[in-house]
């Protein structure tokens, strides 16, 4: 498997000693697909932000402004299934320029003066359909650029660097919608995918694709099955995808933020904090268990902390002002660093040919989770407080992540130790 020069650093941490961050900046290849990362998502949850509540303040309708954010997630679902498997049969570095380049086109085009709401939402559809591929090429080539456990760490830095991301997208979208209008916002993100695309093409090496595909048709649509096969029926990956499909549950916030910050005697910049808040939770949250925990633990924890992410969401219940509420999505983010321990679990156990296709199944099954409970949660919002809304999401994540533990251990389906994770070097992530 081709993977970059190391740029010097030392040979890959053992099971014992996690790879420190240093180790995997001293590659080059990823502090370009990183920045590139920061630009794009930020530009991402500007433009999320800036849609969401100018619907919801044309409408004041908490489903419509529900079904809008998830218009932003759910078509993931769909390029997750047919479109993830391009990154395995054409070259992975030229799938993620095009794709930049397709999701600049269309987010200007929602930028035009006059655009419907409607145009703007099936416009964020498209865009968000053809980020799939993009996501699985960038997922699959950390596996071909970092080693051991700096993949581990690798993986770490990019759930914080998006998380940071999307703290500065969505508290500076409120701003942004605010002040300067949807058109300004858009413009941004459009901007941020031309930068991005640029970064890619100077500083990422080009790559031969991992399956070549001559004649697509039948051995293209055999791919895409067995990458479906092999995330539902090989325990080593169903157990932590599994575990990663409960930020369906602890998500729901997002979907409701506007109508909960109204709740809450708040405006704009309110529901900046609230969505802001889970994702600082998960900056925190990464960066300390990915440094403190060593390897051979984080599996072992990644039951239990799924659980508690949330479970927390539970004190909803109690209707808290909004410092309180703030504090508790910060906690649910917290708990959110498990992903890590998901991720390097699922990475491990699918082919290199698979690799893209099997990140496109999991993330469909999150995509679609997410975009669905958003939905319903709104749809639940408009005859039920935001809270208890909130509430509910948190207690059914509870009993869905005991029930995965319960059938896991009641049947001896443990995923790979940490141990293996560095003894076997296939693929892909989680989260």
């Amino acid at each position: 498997m081709p993977r970059a020069d190391s740029g010097g650093s030392s040979a890959p941490p053992t099971d014992a000693v996690p790879a420190t961050f240093g180790d995997v900046f001293a590659v080059g290849e990823f502090r370009a697909l990183w920045l590139a990362q920061i630009l794009s998502v930020a530009g991402d949850q500007l433009a999320r932000v800036a849609l969401t509540l100018l619907v919801f303040e044309r409408t004041q309708s908490s489903l419509l402004a529900a079904v809008t954010f998830a218009t932003s997630l759910v078509p993931l679902a769909l390029g997750g299934l047919t479109l993830s498997g391009l990154a395995d049969r054409l070259p992975r570095r030229e799938v993620m320029i095009c794709c930049d380049l397709g999701r600049c086109a269309l987010v200007a085009s929602m930028a035009l003066p006059g655009v419907p709401v409607a145009v703007l939402i099936a416009l964020l559809f498209l865009s968000t359909l053809i980020s799939a591929p993009f996501t699985s090429a960038r997922a699959a080539l950390y596996r071909d650029i970092l080693a051991g456990d700096r993949y581990v760490a690798g993986i770490a830095i990019t759930l914080t660097a998006m998380q940071f991301a999307q703290v500065l997208g969505f508290a500076v979208g409120g701003a942004v919608v605010a002040f300067l209008g949807v058109r300004t916002s858009l413009l941004l993100d459009a901007a941020s995918f031309i930068i991005s695309a640029v970064i890619i093409r100077v500083w990422v090496r080009a790559r031969p694709s991992a399956r070549a595909e001559p004649h697509p048709g039948p051995r293209a649509r055999s791919g895409r099955f067995t990458a479906v096969r092999l995330a539902f029926t090989e325990p080593a990956l169903r157990t932590p995808m599994l575990f990663g499909w409960l930020v369906v549950f602890y998500n729901v916030p997002e979907g409701v933020a506007a109508p909960l910050a109204q709740s809450l005697g708040g405006g704009a910049i309110a529901v900046g904090l609230i969505l802001a808040s889970q994702a600082f939770g998960a900056s925190v949250g990464a960066i300390v268990f990915s440094r403190l925990v060593v390897p051979a633990r984080r599996v072992r924890w990644m039951g239990r902390l799924a659980i508690l992410a949330c479970g927390v969401l539970v004190a909803f219940a109690f209707h808290p002002p909004l410092p309180v509420a703030l504090a508790i999505l910060t906690a649910s983010g917290i708990f959110d660093c498990y992903q890590l321990a998901a991720n390097a679990s699922f990475v491990t156990a699918v082919p290199a040919e698979h690799r893209s296709g099997a990140f496109g199944v999991a993330q469909a099954g999150m995509s679609l989770g997410q975009g669905t409970a958003m939905i319903l949660a709104g749809a639940a919002a408009q005859t039920h407080s935001p809270s208890s809304v909130i509430a509910a999401a948190g207690a059914i994540g509870v009993l869905c992540g005991a029930a995965v533990a319960a059938s896991t251990s009641g049947r001896g389906n443990h995923p790979p130790r940490a141990r293996d994770v560095h003894e076997t070097l296939p693929p892909r992530g989680g989260a």
